[in-house]
């Protein structure tokens, strides 16, 4: 008996071994030396390391990634597989040798870098592949119509990649394609109304292309599709009606692309749908009345971002399995009916029903919910519970902090022919209100009072200076009237004495012989500098005073310089002037001053002195010697 006890764990374990061994696959040596080379040179062509790929190891045993059957190559998984060094520094897409393994059912590299174009082996020369995976693989060019003639081509995912160009219509010959993401690339074109012959297809992405264009209606037959995802894309045009057709959808994501027009009424026969997601559009017009009562599996709806108006019915309320609902920025307007008993709604939902046209009063506690948004509305009276601090309530014109002007609010009101609670208070306008409006308008008259202040004192300002200038103006004129030459003709110019008797004040009279003795007929040699009112000479008088004579020449200069510039010496007399000896009038033409001589130069040569030097160069004055010539200028103002 206790012989039997023991057999029997045995029996059981051997009938173990045994099952195990028929059902799982065997893992045979490769049969083919062909196959053998050709996985060696996709080895070497894709840089694979000697730890994951062991040259001596038999690759149907030991080689990570690599499937056979019977010793045949099935299935190639290069993801998640490392190059060596030399690999890293030139990816490339070369798999040329895959036409040898004539058995591939599928190639998997998705998130290995093979940067290049598609090769057209995978459609014309591996009749068996049913799985073609580059997802995130760095793939360029545009996709090879051949894929097309892939007859058993059931996944094909080339998502997330740098290809370009149109999808060629071929794809649509892929008859028993399940799935086909094309997500993720730089597609352009239109979508291919031969995409209606995919008869098996599952789940079709062509999100975040650009993609142009209407939504082809053929793709209302495709029975047994549950995931379709064209998002981000410039798509425009209706949303097809045929859509509806799709009995089996559970996701649809037409977000963030141009489509105009109403949502279809026939949306409301997507009975299995879960997720409808359409922001971002240009949809307007109103919501079916019973879409969300009819679709009662949706779990997510996103209408955001259109132009969809109308009356937001509460049906949403009740819709058990939802988890996240919105409805904002729209023009959806009218109250929001109450939640009742009846109604399912989850409390882990999430609700957005901001930036609309919203209004009345919220007849549910906002507590109930996990978040709710209704910013940017026109709802009033009190907020109903909402210590969870999980609604958010601004811009509204509700008794709470952050809301609407009562301006904006009744206006709103007032025109919908509908009364507005002023914030609980009827018809008192809110003190605040009031308060604001008074410092609005003390800022302004302040702001004014300033203003016109600034303007009289500017005009002020010019009366001042306008009178100021007159009475100079005045000044000049009286002035010049008057004086020792007497006064002046109308139209005629003021005329010099002849005589030097009329002259007083002006030094010593002298003939004009003795003058032009004195400069030696005025030569070139005793010319010391052409002055802008005369030019001024050396001379020599009798008894060997030596002087500096002014020549002006009233056929050059005006009579009146001359007239100044005796008049200035009469009047003033200062130490750090040029003392005048005396003058000759008697020439008709020639006037001539007559200066004391100066042996160190006028006031600009006296910034300079002479060097010892043999060049005879001026050096500059140090700065002190100029602060003391300048202080004794400024002494003669």
């Amino acid at each position: 008996m206790e012989a039997q006890r023991n057999v029997l764990p045995i029996l059981f374990l051997a009938v173990i071994l045994f099952l195990l061994q028929c059902v799982l696959p065997q893992r045979v040596a490769i049969s083919s030396q062909i196959e053998r080379r050709a996985l060696l040179d996709l080895r070497s062509s894709l840089g694979l390391r000697e730890k994951e790929w062991p040259i001596k190891a038999d690759p149907c045993t030991s080689w990570l990634g690599v499937q056979c059957l019977n010793g045949t190559v099935r299935n190639i998984i290069v993801s998640g597989l490392r190059r060596t060094r030399l690999g890293r520094l030139s990816p490339r897409f070369n798999v040329d040798s895959l036409v040898n393994l004539t058995q591939l059912v599928s190639f998997n590299a998705s998130g290995f870098p093979l940067p290049g174009s598609i090769p057209d082996l995978f459609g014309s020369q591996l009749a068996h592949l049913e799985v073609l995976d580059l997802r995130s693989c760095s793939v360029s060019g545009s996709i090879p119509a051949s894929l097309g003639n892939s007859s058993r081509l059931a996944s094909l995912y080339l998502g997330n990649n740098n290809i370009a160009g149109s999808i060629p219509l071929a794809l649509g010959q892929l008859s028993n394609s399940k799935f086909l993401d094309l997500s993720g690339n730089s597609l352009t074109g239109s979508i291919p109304s031969s995409f209606g012959s995919l008869a098996n297809i599952e789940r079709l992405e062509l999100a975040s292309n650009y993609l142009s264009g209407s939504i082809p209606p053929g793709l209302g037959s495709l029975k047994g599709l549950e995931v379709f995802n064209v998002s981000d894309n410039n798509l425009s045009g209706s949303i097809p009606s045929q859509l509806s057709n799709l009995s089996r959808l559970l996701e649809l994501d037409l977000s963030k692309n141009s489509l105009y027009g109403s949502l279809p009424e026939e949306f409301k026969m997507l009975k299995s749908l879960q997720k409808m997601v359409i922001e971002d559009n240009m949809l307007d017009g109103p919501l079916p009345i019973d879409l969300f009562s009819s679709l009662i599996q949706l779990q997510v709806v996103d209408l955001s971002g259109n132009k969809l108006d109308g009356v937001l019915h509460g049906t949403f309320w009740s819709m058990p399995n939802l988890r996240f609902f919105d409805v904002s920025s729209n023009n959806f307007t009218g109250p929001v009916p109450a939640l009742s008993s009846n109604h399912t709604v989850s409390m882990a939902a999430v609700f957005n029903l901001s930036n609309n046209f919203l209004y009345g009063t919220l007849k549910f506690s906002l507590g109930r919910f996990k978040s709710i948004d209704i910013t940017g509305n026109y709802f009033q009276d009190k907020v109903v519970d909402n210590s969870g601090r999980n609604a958010t309530v601004d811009r509204n014109c509700l008794q709470a902090l952050n809301q609407r002007s009562s301006d904006d609010c009744r206006l709103f009101y007032t025109e919908r022919g509908l009364s507005f609670d002023n914030f609980g208070e009827g018809n008192k306008i809110r003190p605040r209100a009031a308060e604001a409006r008074f410092e609005s308008r003390k800022r302004w008259i302040f702001i004014l009072a300033g203003v016109l202040g600034g303007i009289c004192f500017i005009i002020i300002l010019v009366l001042v200076l306008v009178l100021l200038l007159r009475r100079y103006d005045k000044g000049i004129r009286n002035q010049r009237g008057s004086g020792n030459i007497g006064p002046v003709p109308e139209g005629d110019s003021p005329q010099l004495p002849k005589d030097s008797t009329n002259v007083d004040g002006s030094g010593d009279p002298f003939t004009y012989e003795q003058l032009l003795q004195a400069t030696g007929k005025f030569c070139g040699t005793n010319l010391i500098n052409h002055g802008h009112s005369g030019d001024l000479f050396r001379g020599v008088l009798e008894g060997g005073i030596p002087v500096v004579i002014k020549k002006i020449d009233l056929s050059s200069f005006k009579k009146e310089l001359y007239m100044t510039g005796m008049d200035l010496f009469r009047k003033l007399s200062h130490a750090r002037f040029v003392p005048l000896l005396g003058h000759c009038l008697e020439h008709e033409t020639d006037k001539l001053l007559v200066y004391k001589y100066m042996p160190n130069g006028d006031l600009a040569n006296s910034f300079y002195r002479a060097t010892n030097s043999d060049d005879d160069s001026l050096k500059s004055l140090d700065w002190i010697t100029r602060l003391k010539v300048a202080t004794g200028a400024a002494e003669g103002h």
